[in-house]
């Protein structure tokens, strides 16, 4: 029977849904290099062969050594994470054990500002940026580029400690408001595991003006969308697009929906540029997660690439919608089997699925004006959402019980999550009224379930 190494740290698909999806294709033996989350457990661990934590791990080379050496102890044929902290020492890892792996070109989806000069070279459209290593090299940038600007980590996810400038005087404040959400991003353990000092690394670009005028009939989605896919041997198979609602300031993704409602002539536009953009950076077998910004003129810009899934329920949300199972594909590709992609990226779904990250601001952003008790399962949902409409919480992603819940933080990114939940609907209007529906009306239901 095949082996499998998966190294766990935070981050990727909950374990209740990827493990029995690595174990479907063969042993599944966990490095874990921080604990496990003890919710759902009862679901995820009867997948697991075995289980080694190392809550302690060493990083850079030496954690790369660990890995190798436990993937050779219990033969494995395969390793992966689904963890952006954590692609770049396992791609090393499975280079050294002969397994196949993302390759050389990891380092170019781990850094943004290598990802961004692969592509400036390539001719993909992304917006101006520079590296900025010093507040100084801010200002510098804030005087040569057009705000407002995003200030972001060059090693980061989930779109923590990422800063809007609008103008010279937000230099300063905005130097100092990184190092915190940085500060408390590693708290958590929300920091890269191979590279070291990699918090030092930052970049700052424009903001693209996206619109999703000429893209969209309906109202009410975002400006940029996502696509995830899997490079097989160095080609590139796009598998879905993923739609968004608007981002909550600064940039907080709240919900994510599948199938996209664009007509399928753009839909095919946007699967042309995912290319450009995975290809640019050299993958070898690896998931992938493209960010692309909707322009007016019907153009697009790109906005990153990871070499790995989309988190949350993204996978889920793939596997629910088009039938397809990105983690079981990645896995049987990573073990050398034959896995049969589609020939092209399907565009239409059976049912619409959503992730829905609740943070304590309506889905205008407009943080809450109290602070209610954090208690869900009080909350009457089946009162916010359409007939034949379904809702599942993720227990691994969902705040603990009984406390106020925390005011709202611009910079905290996906720290402000309350808890993250799997929204089903019969088509994807419905789907937009419900995730909207618990949004704005979440607030209101916890004061009347603690009242």
């Amino acid at each position: 029977m095949n082996k499998i190494l998966y190294v766990y740290v935070k981050g990727g698909a909950p374990l209740e849904y990827a493990f029995p999806r690595i174990a479907a294709c063969g042993e599944l033996h966990v490095l874990a290099l921080a604990p496990l989350p003890t919710t759902a457990e009862e679901v995820w661990r009867p997948s697991c062969t075995s289980i080694e934590l190392v809550p302690d791990a060493p990083r850079g080379d030496e954690l790369v050594d660990l890995i190798v050496e436990h993937a050779k102890a219990v033969g494995a044929d395969a390793v992966l994470t689904l963890s952006e902290f954590a692609v770049l020492a396992v791609a090393h890892a499975a280079g050294r054990l002969g397994l196949a792996g993302a390759g050389e070109g990891i380092l170019r989806a781990r850094d943004k500002r290598l990802m961004r000069e692969a592509w400036a070279a390539a001719g993909v459209p992304i917006p101006a940026f520079r590296r900025v290593d010093s507040l100084a090299d801010l200002e510098a940038a804030l005087a040569a580029f057009t705000p407002p600007l995003l200030l972001k980590p060059a090693w980061g996810a989930g779109s923590v400690a990422q800063i809007v400038l609008e103008a010279p005087e937000d230099a300063a404040p905005a130097w100092e408001e990184i190092e915190r959400g940085l500060r408390a991003g590693s708290r958590v353990g929300m920091n890269e595991l191979y590279a070291a000092d990699t918090d030092r690394d930052r970049l700052v670009e424009e903001i693209a003006q996206g619109s999703t005028g000429g893209w969209y009939e309906e109202p009410g989605y975002g400006d940029y969308v996502s696509v995830e896919g899997i490079v097989a041997d160095g080609v590139y198979h796009p598998l879905a697009i993923t739609a968004k609602l608007p981002t909550v300031p600064s940039f907080v993704e709240v919900a994510s929906t599948s199938p996209t409602v664009l007509p399928v002539p753009l839909q095919r536009r946007i699967e042309e540029v995912s290319r450009q953009a995975v290809d640019a950076l050299g993958l070898e077998n690896c998931g992938t997660h493209t960010e692309l910004k909707l322009m007016a003129d019907g153009g697009l810009v790109v906005i990153e690439t990871a070499a790995r899934f989309g988190g949350l329920l993204t996978t889920r949300q793939v596997h629910e919608v088009f039938g397809l199972d990105p983690i079981g594909m990645l896995v049987r590709q990573l073990l050398g089997e034959c896995v049969d992609y589609p020939a092209a990226m399907p565009t239409h779904g059976v049912r619409a699925a959503a992730s829905v990250a609740v943070v304590a601001a309506d889905a205008a952003g407009t943080p809450w004006r109290s602070r209610p008790v954090w208690n869900p399962r009080a909350v009457d949902w089946q009162a916010l959402l359409s007939p034949g409409s379904t809702i599942e919480a993720v227990p691994a992603f969902t705040l603990p019980e009984g406390e106020p819940v925390p005011a709202f933080d611009p910079a905290a990114g996906s720290r402000n999550w309350l808890g993250v939940y799997l929204l089903t609907a019969v088509d994807a209007a419905t789907l937009q009224r419900d995730c909207n529906a618990v949004l704005n009306g979440l607030e209101a239901a916890l004061n009347r379930a603690g009242a």
